[in-house]
This record gives C-alpha cells, sequence and structure tokens, in this order.
C-alpha cells in the first residue's frame, strides 16, 4: 500500500530501503483518488520508533493511506525533540473541525501509575470523545486499550505480580469476525507491560466481544460497536529488536527484569532475536484498514 508521509519525515527513507511504498504529499496531490485518512495518536516515548513501526504494519494492502501524527499537548516528551514534534505532530485543536476514516492510539509507559494520575488524561479522555463522532474506527493499542477499558466501560486494570514481557501464544476465539480473518488458531504477538485488565470483566461486558486470548497474557483483541472500537493489548507492531532494546535499557537501569519469554534462541540474549509475530501483525493491520476503515467510512467524509 502506498503511505503518504511528509517529504522529510526520518521514517520515510527507512521504508524506501526497505522496499515499501512511500508516497510524498507532492505526488499524492497529483493523484485523483479518495485516500483513507488515518490519525495515529502517538503516546509512545521515542516517537520516531513507533512512526516506522505504525507505517511498516499499514504498508501491507492496495488502498492508499495518508497519515497524520497526533500527540498531546499537556505532556512534554524528553525522549523526542521539540523540533521533531513541531514539524511532523499537530493536537486535537488542529483537527477537532476534520474527520478521519481511523485512528491509531498506542500505548504509554504511565500502566504503573492511575489513570487519573496520568497528567494528559483528560486530554486523552477528550479525545476520546472527540473520535466517537469524528472517527470510523479506532484501533487502542496495549495501554491505550486499557484506557479503553476504563474510560468507555468502567474496567478498570490491575496490577501484575512480574512484568508480562516476551511473546505468547493467542488462540482466536471467534472465527466469523472479519478482524480475525486468515488469522492461525494459534499465532504469537508480543507483550511488554506491568498491568492487566482483568479478563473475567472483559468477557462480562455485554459490549465486548473477545476475539482472541491467551493463557498467560489474558484477553489480546476484543470489538465493540461493530468494529468502531478496536482493543489489541499486545504489541503486534513491534519489529524485531524492540523487545531486546527494553530488556537492555532495563538492565543499564539497574531494574530487575527477566528475560523476555520465547524471544531468544535459547533464552540467550546475546542470541538474535526470532521474528515470529510479523504476518499475524500484517494480518491485523490489513483487516482492521480493509474491513474496518476503508469498507465502513463514506465516501465524503
Amino acid at each position: 500500500m502506498p503511505i503518504r508521509t511528509q517529504r522529510d519525515l526520518p521514517a520515510k527513507e527507512i521504508l524506501e530501503n526497505e522496499n515499501i511504498f512511500v508516497m510524498d504529499e507532492f505526488r499524492a496531490m497529483h493523484q485523483d483518488i479518495r485516500p483513507l485518512q488515518v490519525l495515529i495518536l502517538n503516546n509512545m516515548p521515542v516517537k520516531q520508533d513507533t512512526e516506522l513501526q505504525l507505517l511498516r504494519a499499514l504498508s501491507n494492502t492496495p488502498l492508499q493511506v495518508d497519515v497524520t501524527f497526533m500527540n498531546v499537548k499537556s505532556h512534554i516528551s524528553v525522549n523526542t525533540s521539540a523540533s521533531h514534534l513541531n514539524k511532523f505532530y499537530i493536537t486535537l485543536d488542529d483537527v477537532r473541525d476534520k474527520k478521519f476514516d481511523g485512528m491509531i492510539v498506542t500505548g504509554a509507559p504511565v500502566e504503573d501509575i492511575s489513570f487519573e494520575e496520568v497528567d494528559y488524561w483528560q486530554e486523552i479522555c477528550e479525545i476520546f470523545d472527540w473520535a466517537q463522532t469524528h472517527v470510523t474506527s479506532t484501533l487502542h493499542i496495549c495501554w491505550a486499550a486499557q484506557a479503553g477499558f476504563y474510560y468507555y466501560y468502567g474496567i478498570n486494570k490491575r496490577q501484575l505480580p512480574r512484568k508480562l514481557f516476551g511473546i505468547y501464544e493467542h488462540k482466536v476465539e471467534n472465527r466469523k469476525v472479519p478482524l480475525v480473518r486468515g488469522f492461525d488458531d494459534i499465532f504469537l504477538a508480543p507483550h511488554s507491560r506491568h498491568t492487566e485488565t482483568p479478563s473475567e470483566a472483559i468477557h462480562a461486558c455485554k459490549e465486548l466481544m473477545v476475539l482472541a486470548e491467551s493463557r498467560a497474557a489474558g484477553v489480546y483483541l476484543a470489538i465493540a460497536e461493530e468494529g468502531r472500537k478496536i482493543f489489541v493489548t499486545g504489541h503486534p507492531e513491534y519489529d524485531r529488536i524492540t523487545l531486546n532494546n527494553e530488556y537492555y535499557r532495563d538492565l543499564n537501569k539497574g531494574l530487575t527484569i527477566q528475560v523476555p519469554y520465547n524471544y531468544y534462541p535459547d533464552d540467550d540474549p546475546k542470541s538474535r532475536p526470532l521474528l515470529q509475530w510479523r504476518s499475524h501483525s500484517n494480518n491485523l493491520y490489513s483487516n482492521w484498514l480493509n474491513y474496518y476503515v476503508y469498507q465502513m467510512t463514506p465516501y465524503e467524509l
């Protein structure tokens, strides 16, 4: 799929070197089609890494996608330069009157505190409210999924005894829903979190349908309102070395951290990690774009 970005976004050159078709705004202006408009609310600390991961994940259908990156204005990022944010990011105020075909809300490293303690929680709530009338389908990832479960359905998260960290098996629970079309019966996906939304509470919520679950990692994929809201508790967009970087980051900080589960060959951190979830990630994002964004959105936004 052609991904449209700003001409000088750093991720653009990396994607092109991977033979992924990335179109800049000049070329897109000369095409007589209506591309999908996808907004990405990027709450991750190293925003360039997440930009690259999500653009790569969105690049696997014939659909053309125009991507807009958004950040919250009520939090100052310390891991991404102000010049990068000023050049490539907007805030809700900039798009309040616009509509989007799809929106992705990323995770955030704030899971060890309550939602109300997050300094941008009120802004997240405002964005969630805005999206219900301005976005056809919203995909919530990791912490954003927990935040969505809490904000929309009152299901709070709980602390895990130790970090859920590694590559886990998941089982498809409902094959009739297009979002899981093409999934294997058992598939792998990364998790990296200290908290969880209780599986029993998600199952008990009549507004939510569980589509995939793990014995070790709990509910992985849930859907509501026929796909207007989708929740992914893991990180299918992670690349090969993301967990490796997180592992050594925590080690260098002197934190207690276990070797990521089912990640390194023979659990040896000196070995090159195995990439075991890419086909699932491609399938998930392609299905979301096709069945819940492209086929559900009006031609005139």
